[in-house]
């Protein structure tokens, strides 16, 4: 019997449809390695996150293999390149709903939940300014499961 597809492209779409369905900012946590292309500027320990909304995006494509789009950083334009394996998790900035994923593995969830430390970049905000606060206390947050 084959080996089945895995759900993580699956959930990333629906997710990130429901996100921009519902007026909500789509934002990728992304672990960096060699296969991923982003800005390596903005990469924090390893990590990236990413407004992958409609206006901070153009072109985007959600393969099962990987995540294409254009983005600005500082004004810039950048082809990004995101093996779907390395998204970590991807959530609604506005209320921190979403799903994490375990990196490099395969099929399925972890929990709903990101970790809260992560840092958002938006690359439609110049990278001097601070990145978006966390949510207010009391809303729910994801944090990621190792």
């Amino acid at each position: 019997m084959a080996e089945a597809t895995s759900t993580k492209p699956y959930l990333l779409r629906a997710l990130y449809e429901w996100c921009v369905d519902n007026g909500f900012t789509p934002y990728l946590s992304v672990i960096v390695d060699s296969s991923t292309r982003v800005p390596m500027e903005y990469v924090r320990d390893g990590e990236i996150v990413l407004n992958m909304g409609p206006l901070a995006t153009s072109r985007i494509t959600m393969g099962n293999e990987s995540i294409e789009c254009t983005a600005r950083f500082a004004g810039v334009a950048r082809e990004l390149s995101i093996p779907v394996a390395q998204v970590a998790a991807i959530y609604a900035r506005e209320n921190g709903q979403g799903m994490s994923f375990e990196v490099g593995a395969s099929p399925g969830p972890v929990s709903n939940a990101v970790a809260p430390h992560l840092k958002a970049i938006d690359p439609s905000v110049d990278a001097t300014e601070e990145p978006t606060p966390p949510p207010k206390p009391g809303k729910p947050t994801l944090r990621r499961v190792k």
